[in-house]
């Protein structure tokens, strides 16, 4: 009898003691979703950006270096209020079938360098030296050898971003590599209930969701402007629980929470 009552007491200890390392949120909210939209597209300053504005919702977009003459300015002006520019390598090189730019050829120490520049391209833009990251194609290796260590010894950004599921919720933040933090990448044409239901998953755990959209109604990887003003609806409607933040406002709290959870231990 007393096995089994030392049993339960360690249980109890550990679940308790779980618990007790669980993130609060900013002014008690129950998650926080991050929206990250990748390679700087027409359709999200079309589409995206007005839908954003109106809800008052800020959102991270990671540019590569085709940004130009006809829309910088709007960066630079969207950087100004609130939202986030990141960093997605000057030329997106990746092994995708149909990307302009084949990342067979790079080595960790070529596309770490490439980085470099996007991020003194990007302080250009927006005049921030603090930088987050979005691996092209959500693909941490070039040439066949992982850059993730390359990228983390050169300072060149604080946190990156790579590929997920519909579950990809962080919840762990003791245990995550904040140069591999996971997010929901979207398939095409994915629907807003499937949205809604990524941040209601958040909610349930009280962890960290992060959504990657490309297109909005236009360009590729596409997610139409109803579908997409569902969720922002949705997130408006339900500002007191959820807080929205960009990727490094995220980051940036959750790591500094986690740490003092973990010293107090």
């Amino acid at each position: 009898m007393m096995k089994y009552f030392a049993i339960f007491l360690l249980l109890f200890s550990f679940f308790t003691t779980q618990a007790q390392k669980k993130i609060t949120w900013p002014r008690h909210k129950k998650a926080v979703i991050v929206l990250t939209y990748d390679d700087g597209l027409d359709s999200q300053l079309k589409n995206a950006v007005p839908a954003l504005e109106a809800a008052k919702l800020p959102a991270t977009f990671f540019l590569i270096g085709d940004i130009n003459n006809n829309n910088i300015l709007q960066w630079r002006s969207l950087s100004k209020k609130g939202f986030e520019l990141g960093n997605h390598t000057l030329y997106h090189p990746c092994m995708a079938p149909d990307n302009p730019v084949n990342s067979i050829s790079y080595t960790p120490t070529t596309i770490v360098a490439e980085i470099g520049i996007m991020d003194n391209f990007l302080f250009a833009v927006d005049g921030n030296t603090s930088r987050t990251y979005a691996y092209p194609c959500t693909e941490t290796t070039v040439g066949g050898k992982d850059y993730v260590d390359t990228l983390r010894k050169s300072g060149f950004v604080k946190y990156a971003r790579v590929g997920g599921d519909a579950d990809a919720i962080v919840t762990d933040f003791k245990h995550l590599d904040p140069l591999q933090v996971p997010a929901y990448g979207l398939d095409d044409n994915t629907q807003g209930d499937k949205l809604i239901a990524f941040v209601k998953l958040a909610e349930k755990t009280g962890g960290l969701g992060i959504i990657m959209f490309h297109g909005i109604g236009g360009d590729y990887i596409t997610t139409s402007v109803k579908a997409h003003q569902q969720l922002i609806t949705y997130l408006k409607k339900h500002r007191n629980e959820i807080w929205v933040a960009t990727f490094q406002q995220a980051m940036d709290y959750a790591t500094e929470v986690s740490k003092n959870l973990n010293s107090a231990k």
